[in-house]
């Protein structure tokens, strides 16, 4: 059996060695400096002013989407099918209004047509994922985005590393989201960050971040501001927006910024990884029309080339005889549309418009991919895929 899990040997013994260094000297284990140095770290790891560090990839979309109902108020936000339950969670959580955009099967990410299609003078935002590792984006979306004014949400929790046009994704839009979890291209075992080069929207991130108080500013003048609007209120219990306890621990980012220094090397791994993986599988049988360029891949993604389900049951049955463990529909499960959360609050909407969605949710998956993954077995899973 080929015994490939999702992940493995994420949290390296050197990673536990520096968690016990710190619980030995140490004695703030809350947010904290150590937090504040990951934030720095990270912010200049991606090429960005701003980053304010959460418990998970989850809080970061929650956080994002209620910054953004507060920033830019009430109306749609232009979503993904294929992504995280969060992302389109977060916007019925903030009040908003989640309008799908259907994807290209090249990256998985939503198209530039769809999404443009869908803008209306009710658009607040387009929250666009970047999945499994693909960079989603075109100059050409951002070209139109910026012409009319729409702020750019990135998802990019799956994808740590991914580049378009060599510029890292999460530095395109107005804020961008990570993920840290422990499958994720490196780990604080729970956690995530919110990135940004918007002064106030940085600020917001950390009021949300910490039940809505004012003392969390970072902007002395903005913590004045609402000190005098509210002369009744003590300012160091001063809540100015309705938040939310979603703060990272000094231990999450102390295993962070050991797992940092290693990211780009594992990444190096992960697009090897995968070419070797696409280069080797049957072409009439699956799609390897992925784009190649700038991915930093989180799974191997599988595909078939069209619609067959005897074929793709077959697939199933080989993973699970081979010992591979995998996820149907891709991220997320597929297509995010059937799911009861959200059919239940859009009863009209019928996810089969989605048609490229929905091709991924019933003829896709994805199986592990890891920088300590062999190679001979990457080769040994195409050629047994290939035989069906």
């Amino acid at each position: 059996m080929l015994n490939i899990p999702l992940m493995k040997n994420n949290i390296l013994p050197e990673d536990k060695e520096v968690l016990i260094d710190f619980i030995r000297t140490s004695d703030r284990f809350t947010n904290g400096p150590k937090v504040r140095e990951f934030e720095e770290a990270w912010s200049q790891w991606l090429g960005v002013k701003h980053s304010v560090f959460v418990n998970s990839g989850a809080s970061a979309n929650y956080i994002t989407m209620a910054v953004l109902k507060e920033m830019y108020g009430s109306g749609e936000v232009i979503v993904p099918p294929i992504a995280w339950s969060s992302d389109i969670s977060s916007v019925f959580a903030a009040g908003l209004t989640p309008v799908f955009a259907d994807v290209d099967l090249e990256t998985l990410a939503m198209n530039e047509n769809e999404i443009l299609s869908h803008i209306t003078d009710k658009t607040r935002a387009v929250f666009l994922t970047h999945v499994l590792g693909f960079g989603g984006l075109t100059q050409d979306l951002l070209d139109e985005l910026k012409r009319r004014g729409i702020p750019l949400i990135e998802d990019v929790c799956e994808s740590h590393g991914a580049t378009v046009n060599g510029k890292k994704c999460g530095t395109f839009g107005l804020a961008s989201n990570f993920s840290f979890y422990y499958a994720h291209h490196m780990s604080t075992i729970e956690g995530g960050v919110i990135c940004t080069n918007d002064d106030r929207f940085y600020e917001y991130c950390r009021l949300f971040r910490s039940h809505g108080m004012v003392r969390e500013l970072m902007d002395e003048e903005l913590k004045k501001e609402h000190a005098e609007r509210y002369p009744d209120l003590r300012p160091e219990f001063l809540f100015a927006v309705p938040g939310y306890n979603m703060r990272g621990t000094e231990l999450n980012a102390v295993l962070g910024l050991n797992q940092l220094k290693r990211l780009d090397a594992n990444n190096r791994h992960r697009v090897e990884n995968f070419e070797l993986f696409v280069n080797h599988l049957d072409p009439e049988k699956y799609f390897t029309d992925f784009r190649m360029d700038g991915q930093s891949n989180y799974a191997f993604v599988t595909l078939l080339r069209r619609p067959d389900r005897e074929m793709f049951a077959r697939l199933t049955e080989l993973l699970k005889e081979e010992n591979v463990e995998f996820r149907r529909g891709t991220a997320g499960g597929g297509n995010l549309a059937r799911q009861p959360f959200v059919r239940k609050r859009m009863p009209g909407f019928d996810p089969a418009v989605l048609k490229n969605a929905d091709f991924v949710h019933f003829y896709g998956l994805y199986t592990g991919n890891y920088p300590g993954l062999e190679k001979e077995k990457i080769i040994r899973l195409c050629d047994r895929m290939n035989t069906l």
